[in-house]
């Protein structure tokens, strides 16, 4: 099995995309990643495109996007995993190089969800788990899904509503720096109290958005990456998981047993202890959908004990200078939430990360060379944990 680089990356301004439609805002983000790999699109022997799209136009999203982007004749997949569908792109693609199929391979995350009324999305969501038993006889959203997480987690073990502003607040602080993101404006713990609820205790400022947006990278084996670039990003691991679709079989809901899965899955391959995980990252990417999210994350990644991931927020360990940097390109909260994209989104910003290529503002101190990304499709029914580091992984 062979080692595989990202050697290029691309990533559209997220938000409301109206302005363009669905292949020509994949376009914005594989033209950006062409360029940076210097390549042409006659180079991509093989492209993914991860679209969740039951909202948008087009059916067949990646030939679409082929065409439009001069990716045709080659070989396509179009992937859907839920809200980790970008991570699936991009496993998709890395599999494709590693296994030797071939040697340079696109991954393209897109989802231009105003397409459709935003209640038809939020219904459209709210379908993704078990549909007779949660959606269609007792009207569960996704809001309702995590705030059952939300309730279960401050019961247990003591959290208040402030703590997850704290991760509000932290994720608005750092996408207000990043041009992509979708809301680029600070917010006060005051401002997140008196917001709106949605589903008790979670409010709208808990709340990531429905986003249009694109990203993009392109991948190399070895071999082509050290001809390419002398900057290669290296995938090291990743882990992979899944989980009921119907919550009523889940046991604890004060965590993602999917996520703790991957990341113990991802950790192994990469030698990396579960008890001291937050040593060897400069800097993470989360799925923080719901602020609630974030916090579970930091105790399925054992970047702090079960029953303590509200005291990283609490004590702001999580900014840059803390801890371990968490989400400093705003997160799912700030940046934006295109589902198809964000685990694509995730890659492309722990790669600038890494390479020291950050918005001002927002980039970490790079001292090991090592990031992480963890991308939850549903409520736990998918996770993948994605370590990358700019040191080559042994064989």
């Amino acid at each position: 099995m062979r080692n595989v680089a990202i050697v290029g990356t691309g990533h559209t301004k997220f938000g409301v995309r109206t302005d363009v439609n669905l292949q020509e805002l994949a376009w914005e983000a594989i033209r950006q990643a062409l360029e940076e790999a210097n390549l042409e699109q006659k180079d991509i022997q093989y492209f993914v495109v991860g679209n969740v799209g039951s909202w948008s136009a087009e059916e067949l999203p990646a030939v679409v996007i082929g065409e439009y982007s001069d990716l045709v004749p080659k070989g396509t997949m179009r992937v859907e995993a839920a809200c980790a569908t970008g991570s699936a792109a991009l496993r998709d693609a890395y599999l494709a190089i590693k296994s030797g199929e071939v040697d340079i391979a696109l991954a393209v995350g897109v989802e231009q969800m105003h397409q459709s009324p935003n209640p038809q999305v939020v219904e459209l969501i709210g379908r993704a788990g078990d549909y007779f038993w949660e959606f269609e006889n007792f009207g569960l959203t996704f809001p309702g899904y995590y705030a059952l997480y939300a309730s279960a987690y401050m019961a247990k073990y003591g959290a208040k509503e402030e703590d997850l502003g704290k991760i509000a607040i932290k994720n608005h602080y750092y996408g207000a720096r990043n041009p992509y993101a979708q809301f680029q404006k600070e917010i006060t713990m005051e401002e997140y109290l008196k917001s709106k609820p949605v589903a008790y205790p979670l409010k709208l400022l808990d709340s990531s958005p429905i986003t249009d947006g694109a990203a993009a990278v392109v991948l190399a084996s070895e071999e082509v990456a050290k001809e390419l670039t002398d900057s290669p990003v290296w995938i090291v691991s990743q882990g992979v998981a899944s989980g009921t679709a119907n919550l009523s079989k889940r046991s604890d809901f004060t965590h993602i047993d999917a996520a703790e899965i991957a990341a113990k899955e991802a950790y192994k391959r990469a030698k990396i202890e579960f008890e001291n995980a937050w040593k060897y990252f400069d800097v993470a990417e989360v799925h923080d959908c719901f602020t609630i999210a974030e916090i579970m994350a930091y105790e399925d990644l054992g970047f702090a004990k079960r029953g303590e991931g509200y005291l990283l927020a609490r004590e702001k360990q999580t900014y840059i200078g803390g801890k371990v940097p968490v989400n400093v390109d705003g997160g799912l909260k700030s940046k934006g939430h295109p589902i198809g994209a964000t685990g694509i989104s995730m890659a492309v910003s722990i790669t600038r990360q890494l390479l020291d290529r950050a918005p001002k503002g927002t980039q970490a101190d790079i001292k090991n060379g090592m990031g992480l990304t963890h991308n939850v499709g549903g409520t736990g029914h998918y996770a993948y944990v994605t370590i990358f580091s700019t040191r080559r992984p042994s064989s």
